[in-house]
């Protein structure tokens, strides 16, 4: 557990670094606010996760390339990853010194915060949900690898990919960026991609998956995809 506490004070330092340095400023509220909740609530979600998918978090804590994983998830997941950053770093940026569009209005930027720590304890519903949710595309025969469908999964087949919109978007409004709003766009593509690969090899390899994707018909948003 003192483990997962120190890589998540290193995650909310990585973060705060692509806040703080764009800005050339420590003195911004809104962005001491945000890595608050984040903490919390990724802090709590530990917590819970340590009790119900202990093996999991290790899991998740392995390097982000590894053996067995399919050979465009290796592209992918970096450009994810990269592509997710840069998002935080381009907001910094545009509050700050280039203020592409309006600023959005205080009720949707307190929407932001509140769809930010939404869309991180979708993600922890989804990960105690799954226990082989691990952060690289492969099979995990190893591990006994079968098809998740309680929990959050019952609605879509990827809940906790649904997660990182609100996420993205939401941080970017309460940084008061609409441009790094839009430019979320292009994490959120890359995630598109994932998930399409993802699912042909779930097809291909995982027993019950197409009985599974027959029930449960909508990816990340229902009615929609």
């Amino acid at each position: 557990m003192l483990r997962r506490l120190l890589g998540l004070i290193g995650y909310v330092g990585l973060f705060a670094a692509a806040l703080f340095i764009p800005a050339g400023t420590i003195h911004w509220r809104a962005a001491w606010i945000l890595l608050g909740v984040l903490f919390t609530v990724r802090a709590t979600s530990a917590v819970l996760l340590q009790r119900a998918q202990p093996g999991l978090l290790a899991e998740r804590a392995r390097f982000p390339i590894q053996r067995g994983q399919i050979v465009a998830d290796r592209v992918l997941l970096l450009a994810s990853m990269a592509s997710f950053a840069a998002v935080i770093v381009f907001a910094s940026v545009d509050r700050w010194h280039l203020h592409l569009l309006a600023d959005p209005p205080r009720s949707l930027r307190a929407a932001g915060l509140a769809a930010f720590g939404a869309g991180w304890w979708i993600v922890h519903l989804a990960l105690t949900a799954n226990a082989f949710a691990v952060t690289v595309v492969r099979y995990q025969a190893e591990r006994g690898h079968v098809v998740a469908d309680r929990g959050p999964y019952r609605f879509v087949r990827h809940p906790f990919y649904a997660g990182l919109p609100f996420v993205l978007v939401g941080l970017a409004l309460w940084l008061g960026s609409f441009a790094a709003a839009v430019a979320s766009a292009v994490p959120l593509g890359i995630l598109v991609i994932r998930i399409v690969h993802e699912e042909r090899m779930l097809r291909a390899r995982l027993d019950g998956y197409d009985a599974y994707a027959a029930r449960v018909r909508w990816r990340v948003v229902p009615g929609i995809w």
